[in-house]
């Protein structure tokens, strides 16, 4: 999160850089964090949670629950503004535009300790879901609402998103509101690890998104494909979103980045704690020419590069960021994929050899196939489901070198089992939604109760 006290003037290249630069940790510090998006919705009807609701069921009144009986601690956006987020330690509960609520966790040293945090959050929300007869559910896209149905959560910058987004792509209003996302943070040791990390990131992050395409419903009806948040990622403000091919060459660096980044418009920036829209100049203007009397400060600049949106995102972290939500049974998955391609030497080379056999073109195209097709999509002529398993290889022996066990004396290989077994099969977790799934039936029902965290 950029840190709005941070008002040291950018003055030159080396201020850009700093960001990373400052984030490089020796390996022995390396950790990983995890962030789970979910929709809460009525048991009965399916209506979306809203954010503020006089009957007393609502995002707001699960958050006031959660401060009272389990310690979290509330954030408004600004002194006496409506609460938004909630902080406990290294851990914090935010919101998304459409009131999804997001656990986004502290660093942590392996995935078992990803998941056992994960399982305490959904404990957390279990007598307090119960009690407001609501569920979670662990899917990419939202199946029942329309945008009409929904509210948007009183954030300064999503004001402006809501606003700006609609006019750079089809989809942004989608984005905001109605899809859900799992997300992985990792470190780098240098500038050379990270982009390392990030090329193999970008490259197998569609093949990973097809192992867990999620969202096979829209409006209460299956849409004929298997991830709908994928399909609306394919054209939402394509500037600042999508594959990064200037990333891709073998010399790339955070140069590369920063050129990139500085040529995406922007959305806002702060001062003295109030908002100031602007959404007409690029990163690269602003530092030029300023702004209505401001100039660019480190915060502005860490604030804007949170606002790009490609499927890796570098920040202080690596942010692999393409997958669709998935129930609580598949959602240490993704951790768990790149935890062990990144975090281990041999599997690092092994992946970035693997990467380095597919062209930026190839992996675009399958890109383009997974929203409808997932593991039944081709890359460079062959079978997608070929690579995923190849991929999973190559992260399980990265896993059991690490030998991280669990109480059970299990490595981190045990949470790809359930995803191995699908993929396997040729499936995603969407054709489990949808096997049997009677379309004469109560939908609504039978949704909720299959897709449930």
């Amino acid at each position: 999160m950029a840190d709005p006290s941070d008002t040291r003037p950018l003055r030159g290249d080396d201020d850009l850089y700093e960001i990373f630069r400052g984030a490089e940790k020796p390996r022995s510090e390396h950790r990983i964090g995890a962030e789970a998006e979910k929709f809460g919705v009525d048991e009965r009807s399916g209506a979306p949670l809203r954010y503020e609701d006089e009957s007393g069921r609502s995002v707001q009144a699960v958050l006031a629950a959660l401060v009272e009986r389990h310690g979290w601690t509330p954030e408004p956006e600004h002194p006496g503004g409506p609460v938004i987020a909630l902080r406990r330690g290294a851990a914090s509960v935010t919101l998304e535009p459409g009131g999804q609520l997001e656990l986004s966790g502290a660093p942590l040293a392996d995935v078992h300790a990803i998941c056992a945090e994960s399982r305490g959050h959904l404990a957390e929300l279990r007598d307090i879901s119960a009690e407001l007869g609501v569920v979670w559910l662990g899917l990419g896209f939202h199946p029942f609402a329309q945008q009409r149905d929904l509210d948007w959560v009183p954030k300064a910058r999503y004001g402006i998103m809501q606003r700006y987004l609609p006019t750079r792509g089809a989809h942004g209003l989608d984005m905001m509101r109605r899809t859900a996302t799992v997300q992985a943070n990792y470190d780098f040791s240098s500038e050379r690890d990270a982009m390392r990390k990030l090329r193999v990131g970008l490259t197998f992050a569609p093949v990973v998104a097809a192992m867990t395409a999620n969202s096979p419903f829209y409006e209460g009806a299956r849409w004929g494909g298997r991830s709908y948040r994928a399909k609306v990622w394919l054209d939402v403000a394509n500037e600042r979103a999508g594959l990064l091919p200037m990333m891709w060459r073998d010399d790339a660096s955070y140069r590369d980045y920063v050129e990139w980044a500085l040529d995406v418009p922007m959305f806002l920036f702060k001062r003295d704690g109030a908002v100031v829209a602007n959404t007409g100049q690029t990163f690269r203007a602003f530092l030029r020419d300023g702004f209505e009397g401001h100039r660019p400060t480190a915060a502005d600049w860490e604030m804007h590069l949170n606002t790009l949106f490609p499927e890796v995102r570098l920040k202080r972290t690596l942010e692999v960021r393409s997958v669709d939500s998935l129930p609580s049974s598949l959602a240490c998955s993704l951790p768990a994929i790149f935890t062990g391609l990144f975090y281990d030497d041999d599997a690092l080379a092994e992946a970035e050899a693997l990467a380095r056999t597919l062209s930026f073109e190839d992996v675009s195209r399958a890109r383009e196939q997974i929203p409808e097709r997932a593991l039944g999509a081709t890359l460079a002529g062959a079978p997608l489901q070929q690579l995923a398993l190849r991929v999973l290889e190559v992260a399980e022996r990265g896993l059991a070198r690490r030998a991280r066990l669990n109480r059970e004396g299990r490595d981190e290989r045990v949470h790809l089992e359930r995803l191995r077994a699908l993929t396997e099969r040729g499936l995603c977790p969407a054709d489990t939604l949808l096997d049997g799934l009677d379309a004469a039936g109560d939908l609504r029902a039978e949704i909720s109760t299959r897709a449930r965290m």
